[in-house]
């Protein structure tokens, strides 16, 4: 039959009785003891020790005995996690071409050759035009930044980029900034980040991504440029019953200067400099990115894409 543990003596003025489910001293004191004796073993192995050498006692539930050690400071406190502030859901309504663009990196996912490609994507935020869709090797900031000087070159600046809080896009540091959200500022535009695990406040470009994705990646091509001639091919719009690309898209009206793309070896940025770079610049080579168009601009002041490889007007 088990028995109480044995009260601890104490010459303290007696206070309020106890609870019918208080642990008493004694065990308190018992278990605190060998908790500082070793204080890399944890409330399950302790308890189990102390009921072998004293089996007559009634121990606590493994819950109560690390209340008891919180109590007694002898569990350290985790480090909590700072979380940067966020500011809310983006609201900006897109109401003209060219205005908000929206990016994301589809799921990354193996080609056939066992190396991942990650694509980015960017779409017109009102017509839903797809800007560009470039695999890459990685999330990483010097991969992203000369898709994004291609499309501004291309296409002008917009005033708006709406993204989520992934790399490269957005970081933990102050503001969610990172140096590619710095760069955008620098060009005047704004980065607008959507809520931390709300895609849907970004849905029409995941929704693009699922027809992507079951367009595109199933199954995945041998290697990484094939990969991408597949996401060129499903880049072209067409309109329902003709065989040839929809219309041009117009180009933003804001002027379209950043920097050059810098080959690897180049000079860093000039200190001080917005957006100006110097040393040996150079656009992607069009046998990594096919898509690498040429703009001609009409009366209107819209612009035709025309493909590098075929020629052929897109």
């Amino acid at each position: 039959m088990r028995t109480k543990a044995p009260r601890a003596s104490t010459t303290a003025p007696a206070g309020p009785a106890p609870g019918p489910h208080h642990t008493p001293s004694g065990l308190v004191a018992a278990l605190v003891q060998a908790r500082q004796r070793h204080p890399s073993w944890g409330v399950k192995k302790l308890l189990t020790i102390l009921s072998h050498k004293h089996p007559d006692w009634e121990w606590p539930s493994r819950s109560t005995g690390c209340d008891i050690l919180r109590r007694h400071g002898l569990i350290p406190q985790g480090r909590r996690r700072s979380r940067p502030g966020h500011p809310g859901r983006p609201d900006t309504p897109m109401t003209e071409p060219n205005e908000i663009w929206t990016a994301d990196f589809k799921g990354q996912f193996r080609t056939r050759d066992g190396l991942y490609c990650y694509p980015l994507t960017v779409v017109d935020g009102f017509s839903r035009f797809l800007l560009g869709c470039q695999g890459l090797r990685s999330t990483a900031h010097l991969d992203s930044r000369p898709v994004f000087s291609r499309l501004f070159q291309e296409f002008g600046l917009p005033r708006i980029i709406r993204t989520d809080n992934g790399v490269p896009f957005a970081t933990t540091a102050l503001g969610r900034l990172s140096r590619l959200s710095v760069w955008w500022i620098r060009l005047g535009i704004y980065p607008e980040l959507i809520e931390p695990a709300h895609p849907e406040q970004n849905g029409r470009h995941e929704r693009m991504h699922r027809t992507l994705k079951a367009e595109t990646t199933h199954p995945p091509r041998a290697t990484l440029p094939s990969q991408q001639r597949r996401f060129n091919a499903t880049r072209t719009r067409r309109p329902p019953g003709t065989g040839r690309p929809r219309g041009p898209f117009p180009v933003g009206s804001r002027p379209s200067n950043p920097p050059p793309i810098m080959r690897s070896g180049s000079s860093a940025e000039t200190a001080g400099s917005v957006g100006v770079h110097t040393g040996s610049t150079s656009p992607i080579p069009s046998e990594v990115n096919p898509w690498v168009s040429k703009r001609s601009t009409t009366i209107s002041g819209r612009c035709t894409l025309v493909r590098c490889d075929s020629g052929a007007s897109t």
